[in-house]
């Protein structure tokens, strides 16, 4: 009990389409079903259940925020016009203070 034959010159059903194929040829795919060689799919990766990854909660030698100075030119060269001179505009987050110099 528990031998079967080789299966050498045997053909199978194909569980899919009802088509004949070599039993030695037929392969089982992960829903159980045996089908043909041209008709076999491969699990998609989308049917596995996801890794759980944890996020880091904490950063490595982590500094204190800097402000930085906020420095902005502004000015058009003319033509034929006297010299450029940009103007220096001083200013914080909800308002602009534009000083000509």
């Amino acid at each position: 009990m528990g031998r079967f034959a080789s299966g050498k010159f045997a053909y199978g059903i194909s569980d899919r389409s009802g088509f004949r194929y070599r039993l030695n040829e037929m392969k089982r795919e992960w829903t159980g079903m045996l089908v043909g060689p041209d008709e076999f799919e491969t699990k998609q990766p989308q049917l596995e259940p996801r890794r759980k990854v944890s996020d880091p909660q904490a950063l490595k030698d982590a500094r204190p925020a800097r402000t930085e100075p906020l420095l902005v030119s502004v000015g058009v060269p003319t033509i034929g016009g006297p010299a450029f001179k940009p103007l220096l505009a001083n200013g914080q987050v909800g308002t602009v203070t534009v000083t000509v110099s």
